[in-house]
């Protein structure tokens, strides 16, 4: 039995629906940065402060070559695991790569007040979310199923996605 692999920027649903998901289908659910959180024994705001954030994606790929190998579960990818291609490589051998995508006003409207964004921890939030979104769209567009966030409850979502790789699973 495939994965379901939910990728998609930061405040688009993945954690939210990831939930819903696993209940819904009573699959275990995975999230990646709560795995790094759990094997370091450390927050990923202060693996960022204090290594940098190729140490983060370096953990985070070992997490992705590791987490590949099961079946059966979803998976809960942080927003950046598709900027390298090896990651997306090994978690769609066994998976179904679904992308959750929102407005960056949407995603800036979910994730204020959130002390635990570290590439969000600049003067203008909304511009680095616009700048991050640029360049990593055509990454998220890789995925076999994009869902559009906005204006959509996560039961909705789970909805879609569940009419959607029914016959792909």
């Amino acid at each position: 039995m495939k994965n379901i692999v939910l990728t998609g920027f930061m405040g688009t649903g993945k954690t939210t629906v990831g939930r819903l998901l696993s209940e819904t289908l009573g699959r275990p659910l995975i999230d990646i940065d709560s795995e790094i959180e759990t094997a370091t024994a450390t927050k990923i705001n202060e693996i960022f402060a204090t290594h940098g954030e190729p140490r983060f994606r370096q953990l985070e790929t070992d997490m992705a070559i590791k987490l590949s190998s099961l079946k059966g579960v979803i998976i809960s990818t942080g927003g950046g695991i598709v900027l390298r291609e090896e990651n997306m490589t090994h978690l769609r051998r066994n998976g179904y790569i679904v992308c959750l995508m929102a407005t960056p006003e949407a995603i800036l409207s979910r994730v204020s007040g959130s002390d635990d964004r570290p590439l969000l921890k600049v003067p203008n939030p909304l511009q680095k979310i616009y700048e991050l979104l640029d360049f990593r769209r055509p990454l998220y567009e890789k995925a076999d199923l994009i869902i559009d966030t906005d204006d959509k409850t996560p039961e909705t979502i789970v909805e879609e996605i569940i009419a959607m790789i029914t016959f792909s699973l």
